[in-house]
């Protein structure tokens, strides 16, 4: 009878690159890590939207030869229910920033060290945003971010919550009830929208809350 816990099941990854010695790369990068896994690649979306239901997070180009958008390609990802890492050489801050306004989890250089290129994919396979100095440049060079023109009490409750504190927390160190910082952040995800910004999720008020500068962005 053999005792003892059963080792976890590795992240089940797939990658998108139009370049197979990429591709090639990347699985021999991960090959030898026993949590990690390469079940899916292929030079476009397309070639991997079968194996979405069995895959934990997509690794992909920026800039695809097919022809396609990064906008478009993560809208079909998201429609899966995919997690999606950018994984790219790519210097044009606007397709940069395509990807970020498109909800990649975080934007990863191919020339970025091993160590840190795995750190980041295990990070956002969890769903966890990877907020690099590539993305906050990005950012920072948008000229079409509109202000969301929150009040300060919003602005001290977006800077606590997208900080990961839980709500309860927030509701104590911004002297107010539980309930009050739930419809501040319903508020808060409203004047988003209008703004044309949407923060549906955690990770996007994060995003936006570095984008407004309330709190610290990776290379700060």
């Amino acid at each position: 009878m053999t005792t003892g816990l059963a080792s976890a099941p590795a992240i089940r990854l797939a990658h998108v690159d139009d370049h197979e010695t990429v591709r090639l790369g990347f699985a021999w990068l991960v090959g030898n890590e026993p949590d990690l896994s390469v079940v899916a690649s292929g030079s476009t979306i397309d070639d991997i939207l079968s194996e979405l239901d069995h895959i934990d997070l997509v690794i992909l180009d920026i800039r695809l030869s097919d022809g396609s958008t990064i906008t478009h390609n993560l809208d079909v990802l998201h429609s899966h229910g995919a997690r999606v890492l950018a994984f790219t050489a790519a210097d044009n801050p606007a397709d940069l920033r395509a990807a970020s306004k498109a909800g990649v989890l975080g934007i990863v250089r191919k020339s970025d060290s091993r160590e840190a290129i795995l750190d980041a994919v295990r990070r956002a396979s969890g769903g966890e945003p990877i907020a690099t100095t590539e993305w906050a440049a990005a950012l920072d060079s948008d000229p079409d971010i509109e202000s969301a023109r929150l009040s300060p009490k919003e602005q001290e409750v977006l800077a606590l919550y997208a900080s990961g504190e839980k709500s309860v927390t927030v509701a104590s160190r911004a002297g107010l009830s539980a309930n009050t910082v739930s419809e501040y952040i319903r508020r808060i995800r409203s004047k988003y929208a209008m703004a044309g910004r949407p923060a549906h999720t955690k990770i996007d008020l994060y995003k936006r809350a570095v984008e407004d500068r309330l709190i610290p962005g990776p290379d700060a």
